[in-house]
């Protein structure tokens, strides 16, 4: 089901999160492979905001367990801003990534907006990790390893105090697909706080149709579904321009369908696009693969039957 609502391009140039430089690139790579034109031919209104700027990767260790905070605080602060103005408008942010620590601006306004006009709120989350480290239990600092974390309220307070409410996100709110790669500590705390995981070993034992049809159920037309997709949530022999790959993810037709099966809901109301770093990229095939399914997202399908 196509969604009614025009939409707007955020690109959000920086790594500042990441522990590789080149997600800044990702914006720029998802142009060239052809997003907007691709959304276009589907019949959707498409208009590319450009870029946000902030400041940029100093490149340094991490500082009371956190590398760069002052800079991602920034990035997100102003993709906060861009989300927000976008939804107020009654448009579709699309926002095109730099690293997935962007995820704490872009949701903490998707939850912001949710609030305000008294709508359910669904994350979809698609990737590789949990993204749910704190400083305490992370040597690296990265950030980009702690946005689920800081949107449910366990983070540094400059990132936690984002929004209009702490916390942004109550775990209950989480969907998790195509986890395959969780620190010792990090899975401690996500079982405390009890986050709905569907990791690959259960993917491989149910199968992805029912592990969406788990994920997508209880949505109703109150309910703003966002999806949060790092393309490391993509095995890499189909998807090697990440930062961070681990092998054992979900295969070409298996994206497809959760893509596909997103699309039926008719519920998807705001995206992100994150991690794709051309730097580990070839041909930009990756790209290609990104906008591929995200045309799935917004109608694309294989199905033939009526």
């Amino acid at each position: 089901m196509t969604p009614a609502l025009p939409l707007s391009l955020i690109g959000v140039p920086t790594d500042v999160g990441a522990g590789h430089r080149g997600a800044s690139m990702g914006p720029e790579a998802l142009r060239v492979a052809g997003l907007a034109e691709a959304l276009r031919r589907r019949g959707l209104e498409v208009e590319d905001r450009g870029n946000l700027a902030g400041p940029g990767n100093p490149w340094q260790g991490p500082v009371e367990g956190y590398r760069h905070l002052a800079e991602v605080v920034a990035w997100n602060q102003a993709l906060m801003t861009a989300v927000r103005q976008e939804l107020e408008l009654l448009r579709m942010p699309v926002v095109l990534g730099g690293d997935h620590c962007l995820a704490i601006g872009s949701i903490t306004a998707v939850a912001d907006h949710c609030r305000a006009t008294g709508r359910k709120l669904r994350v979809l989350w698609l990737d590789a990790h949990a993204d749910f480290n704190t400083s305490q239990i992370t040597p690296s600092g990265n950030v980009h390893g702690m946005p689920v974390a800081c949107l449910c309220g366990h983070g540094p307070a400059p990132l936690v105090q984002l929004g209009h409410r702490v916390p942004a996100l109550e775990p209950a709110q989480v969907r998790q697909i195509g986890i395959r790669s969780v620190d010792p500590g990090e899975k401690r705390l996500v079982q405390e706080v009890g986050l709905d995981i569907y990791d690959m070993r259960y993917i491989d034992e149910v199968g992805m149709k029912r592990v969406m049809e788990e994920a997508l159920d209880g949505l109703d037309a109150d309910t703003h579904l966002h999806v949060s997709f790092d393309v490391d949530f993509l095995d890499p022999s189909i998807a090697p321009g990440v930062g961070t790959t681990v092998r054992g993810g979900p295969n070409y037709r298996e994206a497809q369908l959760v893509m596909e099966m997103i699309a039926d809901t008719g519920r998807l109301a705001s995206l992100d696009i994150f991690e794709l770093n051309p730097a580990f990229d070839e041909r930009n095939q990756t790209a290609l693969l990104a906008v591929d399914l995200v045309e799935s997202l917004f109608g694309k399908s294989t199905l033939m039957r009526a």
